[in-house]
């Protein structure tokens, strides 16, 4: 998902007048190199949003206050990001799905990830001299881990699949964001610092781990 800056103040722009949207129908398999957007009107929507289906089919969310001609010329400027979601989604349909695990063996995985993560987590965490409020162990479908705000880390269960220098990147990746909460390049510097082999870890999860999950 992209979204524009709010408003949509590219220069030399003003408002536009809310009007009625008339877009194009997409097609459920657009020819590469083409955009064929479907425009959305949402009135609660703030800004324009891109969406890119599995099926690489362009949606954009359109505020009240918005016009198909902005929002036609926001795809437009992405066009480079979209292209590159469409690729993406073209090789997720193409490789291969992992074999679902036994029902018997996710369950005694799952249980080791509850004994194991949460305390290499804070035992991470305690020799960097953080302090992490709350820990869980959850079946996330899209990313092996996250870190709100108020220092609640959640895992996923299957990071005890992957080999623990991988999976100590990952429990680092989440307690530095006690120190930064974003990805910036300050971010990846205390990432570096703290887990020097951090790149060789992202390939590997990227070439080993499932194509859907991330690391945020």
């Amino acid at each position: 998902m992209l979204q524009s800056a709010l408003p949509f103040d590219e220069p030399g722009t003003a408002n536009p007048e809310p009007g009625t949207l008339n877009p194009e129908p997409g097609t459920l398999n657009p020819v590469p190199g083409t955009l064929n957007p479907i425009f959305v009107r949402h009135p609660r929507a703030r800004r324009y949003v891109i969406r890119v289906a599995d099926d690489g089919t362009v949606r954009v969310t359109v505020p009240r206050w918005g016009s198909t001609r902005e929002a036609q010329a926001f795809a437009e400027q992405q066009r480079a990001w979209i292209e590159k979601q469409r690729r993406r989604a073209e090789q997720d349909r193409l490789e291969p799905r992992p074999a679902p695990l036994a029902p018997d063996v996710e369950r005694a995985f799952r249980a080791r990830a509850s004994r194991e993560l949460p305390a290499r987590l804070l035992e991470l965490a305690a020799q960097h001299g953080l302090t992490v409020s709350r820990v869980s162990v959850r079946n996330q479908r899209w990313r092996w881990g996250s870190c709100s705000p108020n220092g609640h880390i959640c895992v996923n269960w299957r990071l005890v699949t992957m080999p623990e220098w991988v999976r100590d990147y990952v429990l680092i990746h989440e307690l530095m964001h006690l120190k930064r909460l974003d990805h910036s390049p300050k971010f990846w510097k205390l990432v570096a610092q703290a887990c020097p082999a951090f790149q060789d870890a992202r390939r590997y999860l990227r070439s080993h781990g499932s194509n859907t999950l991330v690391v945020s």
